[in-house]
């Protein structure tokens, strides 16, 4: 098993219990019914509670901040307890930040993956 792989598991592992699936997210070029603009990370979203696989289109601004990863790879999001705790170790693609009231997020690499973080409350 490669080294960085094996540290990168036995970081999320403790957390692995606690983490809950949220959504996946995939962007997009196309149209879709979005649910609203995030200004602060220069995208679009739908609401994959509106969806019924739990899908959340992102369709990017031209000059978004995001790592170019998250804008062009599928992500799939995990609830977490404690974001600092969970992305201690891991390779950031987006620092933990709050994009909206009640929400902290963070994209990590995980292996290849992008995956987001959430934190409600």
């Amino acid at each position: 098993m490669d080294r960085g792989l094996k540290t990168g598991l036995l970081l999320l592992l403790p957390l692995a219990k606690q983490m809950k699936y949220v959504h996946t997210g995939i962007p997009t070029t196309d149209e879709k019914n979005w649910a609203g603009h995030v200004a602060v990370l220069g995208v679009k979203i739908t609401s994959p509670d509106a969806d019924p696989l739990g899908i959340e289109w992102l369709k990017f601004d031209a000059d978004s901040p995001m790592h170019k990863d998250i804008q062009t790879k599928p992500h799939m999001a995990f609830q977490v307890d404690d974001l600092d705790a969970a992305v201690a170790g891991q390779t950031i693609l987006h620092a933990p930040m709050s994009p909206m009231d009640g929400l902290r997020i963070a994209f990590i690499d995980f292996n290849g993956a992008v995956i987001e973080l959430c934190q409600m409350g």
